[in-house]
């Protein structure tokens, strides 16, 4: 009897000593994206499900920074393919972008795909989201993805108290999330699509946001082309798969494979920075839509360097592209 007692504590201790290991299986992650006007996104949110299937990290929202009313569709539909259909999502009630794909990719998948959301404006709204799951979350256990726009974050630094949490949304962030990680950027200075598209909220967020923010700059991904591999995998059946072969045709610039801006945030989101990327400390200064880069070793920002090979990056992202979702 005591040896069975003394096996079961050794087994729970054991599993618990593994969940903290490296603080992975413990870490949870909210992705804030725009997809529609660039469809690397779809290959994030591959990336994402792929790690989270491995038990690397547990998803707690997709939620939307554009107001196209074929994105929340989109984030359904993979979101169900791989096999969390009800995983939350919001999309931003104010003041925000509208941007579809010139492909029309998001039209393919919501013509093939069943969904129950049937368009963006029908989602609940993106600060609520945020404010319902951060406030359920352990204290400094969540890191939030943006690979798109910086709205949802500004409204929700802006945030008052409510049902959900008695916080103020700056203080909320503060006390539930440990890190940020921005899709948003070019290193150490230049004009960044999403930085530019809401100036304003990234402003805000870059000057306010009260934990670390570690950036993937434009150049960095602009490296890393992937999903030709995914297009020739004959034996895949997949939505993030018809979206790559779609839409790299129709790309003047796409013919070596798309830029891969989106899937390293989400990478360095889940495994951390190392041995993937380097990491420069300072502070980003934004000028308008542009930005620059202040050194300071205890600075409260960080981008991404260049550190592994870029073959073997784009190899191990486009091994994640193909994950295959759950029959």
């Amino acid at each position: 009897m005591m040896h069975r007692v003394l096996f079961a504590l050794f087994l729970f201790t054991f599993s618990q000593v593994s969940a903290q290991i490296g603080g992975r299986a413990a870490n949870s992650m909210i992705l804030d994206t725009d997809i529609g006007p660039d469809y690397d996104d779809v290959g994030a949110m591959a990336v994402m499900h792929a790690l989270a299937d491995k038990g690397e990290i547990k998803p707690l929202a997709v939620i939307s920074s554009n107001q196209n009313e074929l994105v929340i569709p989109t984030i359904e539909i993979l979101n169900t393919y791989f096999g969390r259909p009800d995983l939350p999502t919001g999309a931003p009630k104010g003041k925000a972008a509208n941007f579809g794909a010139f492909q029309k990719w998001p039209e393919m998948l919501a013509a093939k795909y069943p969904h129950k959301i049937a368009k963006t404006s029908d989602a609940p709204d993106a600060v609520e989201t945020y404010r319902k799951i951060l406030a359920k979350q352990p204290d400094q256990s969540v890191t939030i993805v943006t690979v798109g726009f910086l709205t949802n974050l500004a409204d929700l630094l802006d945030s008052k108290p409510d049902n959900n949490s008695q916080l103020s949304g700056a203080s909320l962030v503060k006390k539930k999330v440990k890190q940020l990680v921005s899709m948003a950027g070019w290193f150490p200075q230049g004009r960044e699509y999403n930085v530019l598209v809401d100036s304003v909220a990234s402003a805000k967020v870059f000057a306010e946001w009260p934990t670390e923010i570690i950036f993937s700059g434009f150049e960095i991904g602009n490296e890393i082309r992937t999903g030709l591999r995914v297009i020739a995998n004959e034996s895949l059946v997949s939505p993030v798969k018809e979206v790559y072969a779609m839409a790299i045709p129709l790309g003047k610039n796409d013919a070596g494979g798309r830029m891969s801006w989106d899937q390293t945030a989400v990478l360095v989101g889940v495994r951390g920075v190392q041995p993937y990327f380097g990491l420069k400390r300072g502070k980003i200064i934004l000028e308008g839509g542009n930005n620059k880069w202040q050194d300071d070793p205890m600075g409260p920002h960080a981008y991404l360097t260049p550190n592994m090979p870029v073959p073997q990056l784009t190899a191990l992202i486009e091994g994640l592209m193909m994950w295959e979702g759950k029959k």
